[in-house]
């Protein structure tokens, strides 16, 4: 498979604080590359190089064979954040026909729209959004451009059972379509279910990777994040 996303020994610090220590790791076209860690590991502090929202200080990054913040490797990308920062007064449909105009090609609002299941609050103000329904809307919004990569940072947190399956089809999806898909979560059970390939990412650097069964060949995938990771910094 080709990859997409290749990473090699990032370091970036935030004053004393290191927040990527060395990182070295990649994610492959048509496959789930997930980012299991505690707290303050420096998963979401590597998306945001990725997304070009953060610089690291050493080492190399590269996206499709490109620098992070290139035009065209940003036309490329989806990110579904943590938290979207939207205006929180528009409504869900609103917000996406207006990321859609952002993109050359972008997938038709309606068919996201009822693939997500946000069509019963499509004209609920963004604020008013339970917080599944906003999960929901702002999933539809990293994909929405078509991209060849796309970043998950918790994706299903904070989802009931029933809209966390369906984000899970969603993801598979994706990736049936050759999207590399990089997600991030706390999930276990997640990881085990959508997970091609998984890093354990412990103080800024990958501690251990592999497949699913290969990391949990011992006992549990939760047995392998216990043994290499230290706990929330």
């Amino acid at each position: 498979m080709e990859t997409v996303v290749d990473a090699q020994d990032l370091s970036l610090a935030f004053g004393a604080t290191k927040a990527l220590d060395g990182l070295t790791l990649s994610a492959s076209a048509g496959a789930v590359t997930a980012l299991l860690g505690p707290n303050g590991a420096g998963k979401t502090t590597f998306i945001r190089c990725c997304t070009a929202l953060e610089r690291p200080h050493s080492g190399s990054l590269t996206l499709f064979g490109q620098s992070p913040g290139s035009p065209d490797v940003l036309s490329r990308i989806g990110l579904m954040p943590q938290a979207t920062g939207a205006w929180s007064g528009i409504r869900a449909e609103e917000l996406l026909r207006y990321l859609s105009r952002l993109y050359a090609d972008p997938q038709p609002v309606e068919a996201l729209v009822d693939l997500l299941g946000i069509a019963p609050f499509a004209r609920t103000p963004y604020r008013r959004l339970s917080g599944g329904q906003q999960q929901a809307v702002n999933l539809a919004g990293a994909l929405i451009g078509r991209p060849s990569l796309v970043f998950l940072d918790e994706p299903s947190a904070g989802l009931d059972p029933r809209a966390r399956r369906l984000t899970w089809d969603v993801v598979r999806r994706v990736r049936d379509a050759g999207v590399a898909v990089v997600l991030t979560t706390h999930d276990m059970v997640e990881a085990a279910e959508l997970a091609d390939h998984v890093h354990i990412v412990d103080r800024g650097r990958v501690q251990v990777s592999g497949s699913v069964s290969d990391l949990a060949s011992h006992g549990s995938l939760e047995d392998a994040f216990l043994t290499h990771t230290s706990g929330d910094r």
